[in-house]
């Protein structure tokens, strides 16, 4: 039995036309079930719901042999015991310092000086300011994160964006592009020795969706009228 881990969402929205072309269809709805572990098309193959920031952990323990994760829960997590054999290219967004529209942040961070940034990102977070010189304070938050500069707890703030919408809803502007973020398929590295040819026959099925839908998608792009 092949245990595949997925959270809830965007990811698990967008993982499903990539599992599809690999044969792999859930037996039920999981935003109508409330089961936890779901059945698929294939009898060898079962998925595991978790949250997002547990699809990591799951893997490397072999609570599943592989599951679907953003790079930066990965980051964040080590990837320890980890395989990371394929770039999904799916839940893109980007991974951002913004602050208040009224805040100097070219003069805030130069050289030596301090600030007070709030993110659930505090690895990528201190690694991108230790880069630059700059000594943070970091704040965890997990949720609201545009609160912190509006209620003066932070000077910044580090999270993913998408659209940018809720950062101009709240006043914030987006100054700092850190990482480029997408879904990544990781594998446990003991599954992988045991189970070599299944998991790597379904790794090369889920590349070739992969492929599949990034030529599908290029002459659309090349419709759209170039960016201002």
């Amino acid at each position: 039995m092949i245990t595949f881990a997925l959270s809830k969402g965007r990811i698990f929205d967008e993982t499903l036309p990539l599992l599809a072309a690999a044969g792999i269809v859930p037996s039920e709805d999981p935003e109508r079930s409330r089961k936890l572990i779901i059945g698929t098309s294939r009898p060898d193959v079962r998925i595991v719901l978790v949250r997002a920031t547990d699809v990591p952990t799951y893997v490397q323990h072999g609570g599943a042999d592989l599951g679907v994760v953003g790079r930066d829960t990965l980051i964040e997590h080590g990837g320890q015991g980890l395989v990371q054999p394929l770039d999904l290219q799916i839940a893109r967004c980007r991974m951002s310092v913004a602050v208040r529209s009224d805040f100097d942040y070219a003069a805030a961070v130069r050289r030596g000086s301090r600030l007070a940034v709030a993110t659930k990102y505090t690895s990528c977070a201190r690694e991108h300011f230790a880069a630059k010189g700059v000594h943070v304070d970091l704040i965890k938050l997990y949720g609201s994160m545009e609160l912190a500069p509006l209620t003066g707890l932070a000077d910044a703030i580090v999270d993913l964006v998408s659209t940018g919408n809720t950062l101009k809803a709240n006043h914030l502007v987006e100054v700092e592009q850190i990482l480029s973020i997408s879904a990544r398929l990781v594998v446990n590295r003991a599954a992988l020795r045991l189970q070599h040819a299944r998991l790597r026959s379904l790794i090369e099925q889920l590349e070739v969706a992969v492929q599949q839908r990034t030529q599908a998608a290029e002459p659309l792009r090349a419709t759209l009228p170039a960016a201002p």
